[in-house]
């Protein structure tokens, strides 16, 4: 208590320091004054009597130091002190001032940039109570090489019941229909359990979410609607809860309305932003059977039991699973090796695009650096030009701390002021920037420049003012005071200092550079690889339009039941749609179909028996399969290998058809011809059906499901045999993108008024969009590459100025003893290539480094490409030696007399 009362008085005398202090000055001119008047009435002169008032006195400039020293905060003072001083120092150099001010603001504020996406994507905790228990729950095939086969409701309820968990919920992203209300509307709707709300741990604004405890085999024809949708749809009725909607035909009671503040959980931005929840319980019509053989194609998320950690959940779910191994080993076989993988929420949404946010933030950490060396370079040949001004400062007594402490404070303050600079532009900049960032990049929608990016701006700043800015001061502190002030223009051992560290930090200038230009060429050389990769289909000039069919919780009393009756309305849509101008052929297929425009939980995985292998088939393959319609494969240009493509007469009544690609046909049926081959599809109890599939055709691999794998094994059916609920028409030809949507959808309501028509894209939009944050990578490393080289060759052009200025007196004297000016321009060129070549050597064995760790996200190149290594070290000579050129030219031109005589 003693310390912080003493501590607050010294703070109230720091704050009324200029009346303490203006009060002591009257006091002690008092007391001289005093003392003069007795020293002149014992008989002294008044010249004398004020000079033995003065001595008696004692040093008043000391007097006042101790007393703020006793009374004060003397290390505030001062710094405030340094810091006024710093401006002035600042304000007298404003060109120099301004372009170490922008250095920094160039690299903290792009430092800062790619914070604030990696701070929404990857640091963020997602916006539920206590986010770190949120997991998904992940069933793998590891021996067979499936991954996320999905659950059976009885491992759902095994999986409740382990009490590793409060609360378990399936999912699963779609579209849904309002109808009854003019133009059907399209809306993104997911199917839950009626626990998902309870795992998210949130609740409604208005009414209530689903009761947890709601034991209704399917539907219960309960919905929960999201804000956006209450107030744009709904007109934000206040009495919306307890009305019908008509969603795909059936009645559903609104039950509650989510705040306006909640987000979905979800991959991509459609399924952060859904708009409608219907619950059920995933074990009647339309959904599965409750057999443990069954699958379920949906996502699994959970809340782990308080204070219990990842890590312990994973070990006690290992238990679990060894336990129903053996307690269902036919349901299990061993060569599958089944096993359930434990993932925190916020991991799993991000995917694959942590590694490229790693690597982006990396290559703007280097070019962060580059930067600051950059600024410690021109703050070291600064303090060369002040070494005459610091000698000066200690020879009259300044300690070398307290210049080296004013020293840091001027590096310091440039630092935070570019700091301050970056932030500033990136947050008036934000919304111009944000355009640049793929649409794909998960929780887009939460980057935004924060308090929290703020503090990251400053933190920055301040560490790389103190790292940056201590060496130079120092240096700058450590004077030969006798040889600075007799040899002021000609150099000093404090310069030689100085001069051997600018080279090294030039030479780490140009490594860093090279490693951020191996790294972008890869990227370079990758995404090229990728983007003219031999596709397997054509994507130009073909539009793909979406739309869905009634989904109703009843089966009797969808219209589109079976494929005969979906075949009727298809082909007649198809028939008007070919009607309309510029469009050349047409087809239709679900939306799994899509090349490389669905999402992972789009992927229908279809457990396979092949026939006269059942007894081998204990674990069955899984193929990715899509249902399409037979001009599917000539409108996008597949190539059939063998067999047949699917014809109009391969109708529901005929036997059941099937196309696969090369990769399954290597797979499933090696060193066979798989046409005429026959496989059962499992049913809904889990064994294979009577009504076998023969393929009649083989295509060719395609990259429909990645850029970077065309071996995905892949099963196509036939439309018109088996019913799609989210189709796409595909349309070939010279249409206009902007008027062909409202056209399409005119000739689908002609057929069927209820049926919504949204998502119009070209393939060749779609193939862009796969390519986003592989192109927001690569765009961003050589932007970044680009820079460092341009900062880089900066470093290195100011480095040899420097050097041709130190040394302009000994050139002069070679040139005036005979030297050859083409001799003195290429000693500077040697220089500048020395340095070249020392920070290219450094820089190889860094970039050797970085290209093995950023191997996984190449393709198609060698992470040790000769020819990408030897462009990128022949660019960066090439700079070094431009840089170096201009100053070289400049020693060549020197005027010997006048130099001589200056110096």
């Amino acid at each position: 208590m003693r310390f912080l009362r003493r501590f607050f008085i010294r703070l109230s005398n720091f704050a009324t320091a200029k009346r303490a202090d203006q009060r002591l000055r009257e006091e002690l001119a008092e007391h001289v004054a005093l003392q003069t008047e007795e020293n002149l009435r014992s008989g002294m002169s008044p010249a004398e009597a004020r000079r033995q008032a003065a001595l008696k006195l004692g040093a008043a400039q000391a007097i006042r130091e101790h007393h703020n020293a006793e009374q004060g905060l003397p290390l505030a003072e001062n710094l405030l002190l340094d810091i006024r001083y710093a401006f002035r120092m600042l304000l007298r150099a404003p060109g120099f001032s301004l372009i170490v001010i922008a250095t920094i603001a160039l690299g903290i504020g792009a430092t800062t940039a790619i914070y604030s996406v990696i701070d929404a994507t990857l640091l963020h905790p997602l916006p539920y109570p206590h986010p770190n228990e949120l997991v998904r729950i992940q069933a793998n095939l590891p021996g067979v090489g499936a991954h996320d086969i999905g659950f059976s409701i009885p491992e759902l309820r095994d999986l409740q019941n382990s009490g590793i968990f409060q609360s378990v919920s399936l999912w699963f992203f779609g579209t849904d229909t309002l109808t009854g209300s003019g133009q059907p509307t399209r809306i993104a709707g997911k199917s839950v359990s009626p626990t998902y709300f309870a795992v998210l741990g949130v609740h409604a604004q208005l009414g209530r979410t689903f009761d947890p405890h709601d034991a209704t085999p399917g539907f219960n024809n309960e919905v929960v609607i999201s804000d956006g949708f209450w107030k744009r749809a709904l007109g934000a009725d206040p009495n919306i809860v307890g009305k019908t909607l008509r969603v795909d035909n059936d009645p559903a009671l609104v039950v509650g309305v989510m705040p306006a503040s909640f987000r979905d959980q979800g991959q991509t931005n459609e399924q952060v932003g859904t708009e409608l929840w219907a619950a059920t319980g995933f074990i009647a019509d339309p959904s599965s059977p409750l057999v443990r053989g069954t699958r379920t194609p949906y996502q699994t998320i959970a809340r782990l039991q308080p204070g219990l950690s990842a890590a312990e959940a994973q070990g006690r779910i290992d238990a679990l699973v060894a336990s129903l191994k053996k307690q269902y080993p036919a349901d299990y076989p061993s060569q599958g090796a089944w096993a359930i993988h434990l993932t925190p929420l916020a991991e799993s949404l991000v995917g694959n695009v942590r590694q490229s946010l790693i690597l982006l933030f990396g290559a703007v950490g280097l070019v962060l650096l580059i930067s600051c060396v950059n600024v410690a370079n021109l703050l070291l040949a600064r303090a060369s030009a002040r070494g005459r001004e610091m000698a000066v400062r200690q020879a009259l007594g300044a300690a070398r701390m307290r210049l080296v402490r004013q020293l840091f404070t001027e590096s310091l303050l440039l630092f935070v002021l570019g700091g301050f600079a970056g932030f500033a532009v990136l947050f008036c900049a934000q919304k111009f920037l944000l355009q640049f960032v793929p649409e794909s990049l998960p929780r887009l929608n939460n980057i935004s420049i924060s308090w929290g990016v703020l503090a990251f701006a400053i933190v920055v700043s301040v560490a790389a003012g103190t790292i940056f800015g201590l060496v130079p001061a120092f240096l700058t502190s450590r004077l030969n005071l006798t040889a600075t002030l007799r040899q002021e223009g000609r150099g000093s051992s404090g310069s030689r200092r100085s001069s051997r560290l600018r080279h090294v930090l030039v030479i780490g200038e140009l490594a860093l550079s090279l490693v951020l230009m191996v790294a972008a060429g890869l990227l370079l050389r990758s995404f090229w690889d990728l983007f003219n990769v031999q596709l397997g289909f054509n994507p130009t000039r073909v539009m793909a339009i979406e739309s869905s069919l009634p989904n109703p919780n009843d089966p009797s009393t969808d219209i589109y039941r079976t494929a005969t009756q979906e075949a009727v309305f298809l082909r007649e849509t198809l028939r008007r749609i070919r009607t309309l101008p510029g469009v050349e052929e047409t087809a239709v297929s679900d939306r799994q179909a899509i090349p490389l425009g669905h999402g992972q939980n789009d992927r229908r995985l279809v457990p396979l028996v092949r026939e006269g292998q059942e007894g081998q088939d204990r674990q069955p393959p899984l193929l990715d399969t899509s249902i399409v319609s037979p001009d599917y494969f000539h409108v996008l240009g597949m190539t059939l290998v063998r067999g047949r493509f699917f014809v109009d007469q391969d109708l529901e009544s005929t036997p059941l058809v099937a196309v696969i690609n090369q990769a399954a046909a290597r797979t499933y049926w090696p060193n066979q011809d798989p046409v005429g081959k026959r496989v059962r599809m499992l049913g809904r109890l889990g064994r294979a059906r009577p009504d076998a599939t023969t393929i009649v055709g083989v295509i060719a691999d395609a990259h429909t499901e990645s850029l970077a794998d065309a071996s995905v094994p892949q099963m196509y059916l036939d439309l018109y045999q088996r019913p799609a609920k989210f189709i796409a028409f595909y349309l070939r030809g010279a249409v206009d993108p902007a008027a062909i949507s409202e056209q399409v959808r005119t000739q689908i309501q002609a057929v069927d008024p209820e049926l919504p028509v949204f998502h119009p894209q070209t393939l060749n939009d779609v193939l862009a969009s796969s390519l986003s944050v592989r192109r927001f990578s690569m765009e961003m490393v050589a932007l970044f590459a680009i820079t460092a080289l341009l900062l880089a060759g900066l470093g290195i052009y100011g480095t040899i100025s420097f050097l041709v200025n130190e040394q302009s007196r000994e050139i002069a004297i070679r040139l005036a003893l005979g030297a050859q000016r083409r001799n003195i321009l290429a000693m500077v060129l040697r220089q500048g290539l020395t340095l070249a070549g020392a920070g290219a050597g450094v820089g190889l064995v860094g970039a050797l480094i970085v290209s093995h760790l950023m191997a996984s996200l190449l393709y198609g190149v060698s992470p040790y490409d000769l020819s990408i290594f030897a462009g990128v070290t022949a660019a960066l000579t090439a700079v070094a030696i431009a840089a170096s050129y201009v100053p070289a030219l400049r020693a060549m031109r020197l005027d010997p007399i006048t130099t001589l005589q200056s110096g």
